[in-house]
């Protein structure tokens, strides 16, 4: 396979040196983990090169609370390193997004600094939301402004949210069936109406799983925009979505495909696996045969989502 292929946006690492300095810490039990946890380089490769992926976007996934601020630079330090040595073995093959914590300003600025000035990371991951708080809280603005100074790329992910006793979700549905996507709605509507996009410019976010239910409530928002507080301008809703990118986990398909393209500029949508939660057959098997033969996609927009649309917002990744 060539490695001029398919770019990744998606793809969760758990380092093994994590797990095993977490195991010592006892933060958590690895065989209480979920399964995805096990993440392993022959494993990755593997799937990647079945599917045609030449170079996938790690994020760096840590799993469990830490009560000491010590312990969780700690943590984070030992899992960037870790992200940083794939990438250093293997440098046309991967890349990482270094994290940033929306509880903690302070560990997000040496994540910033140690991770992307240090490590190489081409961007930062963040939850959209923490402990209640939605991405765009008026708490996030210091990080967001150096973030901004800095022209930084953001991919968001949903991770925890409220449980069905506390008056969200549905029992025995597992939260990243809905519940994700509304969190990840949330999150962007939040960056709108609190003037996030406007304040700072420079930020590029990363929707993830088509960006949730946005692009299909998109014209809700321009009908009721002005019921929310503070109020959303119906006529720049449009100009808010082309703010953000939309990846492809999950959401392609014959009834999602033309929702997303009637809202969104293809140039904003870009190809994502979540590997290892969607397992490594369902990738192989059903999610990338359909993207290849969405009826819906021209074969020059297939081409954008699948590469091209990845090294203009990540120029980085284009290394020869």
């Amino acid at each position: 396979m060539s490695l001029a292929g398919r770019v990744d946006v998606h793809h969760h690492f758990t380092a093994p040196s994590w797990l095993d300095w977490a195991e010592k810490e006892g933060v958590v039990n690895r065989e209480k983990l979920p399964w995805w946890t096990r993440w392993d380089l022959d494993s990755a490769l593997e799937v990647m090169d079945k599917t045609g992926i030449g170079t996938s976007v790690m994020t760096v996934a840590m799993l469990g609370r830490f009560r000491e601020r010590a312990q969780r630079q700690e943590s984070a330090g030992i899992a960037l390193r870790a992200a940083a040595d794939v990438v250093k073995s293997h440098p046309r093959r991967f890349a990482f997004f270094t994290p940033v914590f929306l509880d903690d300003l302070e560990l997000s600025s040496w994540s910033v600094e140690y991770g992307l000035d240090e490590l190489g990371a081409v961007g930062v991951s963040t939850r959209t939301s923490v402990d209640g708080a939605v991405l765009g809280d008026e708490s996030h603005d210091r990080l967001l402004r150096e973030l901004d100074e800095r022209s930084a790329v953001i991919s968001t992910h949903p991770m925890e949210v409220p449980a069905a006793k506390d008056g969200a979700g549905l029992p025995g549905m597992p939260p990243f069936v809905c519940d994700f996507l509304m969190d990840t709605t949330r999150a962007a509507i939040n960056l709108i109406r609190n003037g996030t996009l406007d304040r700072y410019p420079n930020l590029s976010f990363i929707l993830p799983h088509g960006g949730g239910f946005l692009p299909y409530m998109a014209t809700r928002l321009e009908l009721f925009g002005g019921r929310i507080t503070p109020g959303i301008e119906p006529g720049r809703v449009r100009d808010y979505l082309h703010r953000f990118y939309f990846d492809t986990a999950g959401p392609m398909s014959p009834s999602a495909t033309p929702t997303l393209l009637a809202t969104v500029d293809p140039a904003r949508i870009l190809f994502g696996t979540d590997w290892p939660p969607t397992p490594a057959h369902v990738i192989a098997d059903s999610v990338t045969p359909a993207l290849d033969s969405d009826p819906f996609l021209s074969e020059q927009q297939l081409q954008g989502i699948n590469r091209e649309n990845a090294l203009r917002l990540l120029p980085a990744l284009a290394r020869s």
